[in-house]
């Protein structure tokens, strides 16, 4: 079964400096029918203008994951990390007993757009956490590209629950196939493009929940500009 969110049935912030479409309730934004999908708890699509950003503010018990579509993300946080995200890289955060942090857009000029993602851990108050690593789109074009899994199996970050967080991007008249396991879910998010899911068509924006062993097919149409799409595989 497949259940399609789209772009614009999420809710939105805005707030000047700040552009936010949330896929499940987040905020002031509330939505008993959209809480969350599985494990997967936030996905936020964020558009920060040029060099604002969000102050130092807490968290505790979530696995969160920044993933920058444009720009640039300078973070810093009470663990003594911090750096520039850019795309391409990966960010994990464990906030697990509590840690604060502040994002600001790196840029004076130009606005950074980012999906922000949080994720249920398997247990509370795990020690708090710091990871990120770049990964070459190059690796993505026309395959799945592992961006975070448990252990971080196979170079990619670290994530304490049973979900692995997949990419891919596909250009005009590519197919990709993903065979979802039984008892497992997965959820899609279009980060980029357009393309067809199983014969429904997504666009940036769009989410799709995938439950009861459907085997998944990705193709971008001819002539159509390319695509990319993030996938999480949840328990």
């Amino acid at each position: 079964m497949i259940a399609i969110r789209p772009d614009k049935e999420r809710g939105h912030t805005q707030i000047g400096w700040l552009d936010s479409r949330h896929t499940f309730s987040f905020d002031r934004y509330y939505d008993p029918q959209h809480m969350s999908f599985r494990t997967l708890r936030v996905i936020n699509e964020d558009w920060v203008a040029p060099g604002e950003g969000f102050p130092t503010h807490p968290h505790r018990d979530m696995e969160i994951i920044t993933y920058v579509l444009e720009g640039a993300l300078e973070h810093k946080d009470s663990m003594g990390s911090g750096g520039v995200i850019r795309p391409g890289d990966v960010q994990r955060m464990s906030a697990g007993t509590g840690v604060t942090h502040s994002e600001f857009n790196a840029s004076k000029k130009d606005r950074v757009h980012l999906l922000q993602i949080w994720i249920l851990p398997e247990r509370l108050r795990l020690q708090p956490s710091y990871e990120q690593k770049a990964f070459s789109k190059n690796r993505m074009e026309g395959a799945w590209l592992l961006l975070a899994a448990p252990g971080g199996r196979n170079g990619a970050v670290t994530v304490h629950q049973d979900v692995e967080l997949h990419a891919a991007r596909l250009s005009d008249g590519k197919r990709l196939t993903y065979p979802l396991k039984p008892g497992r879910h997965a959820w899609l998010q279009v980060a980029e493009g357009s393309l067809d899911l199983n014969g429904d068509t997504l666009r940036a924006g769009d989410g799709a929940a995938v439950s009861g062993g459907e085997s998944l097919t990705l193709s971008v149409p001819s002539g159509a500009p390319p695509a990319e799409v993030l996938l999480f595989d949840l328990a």
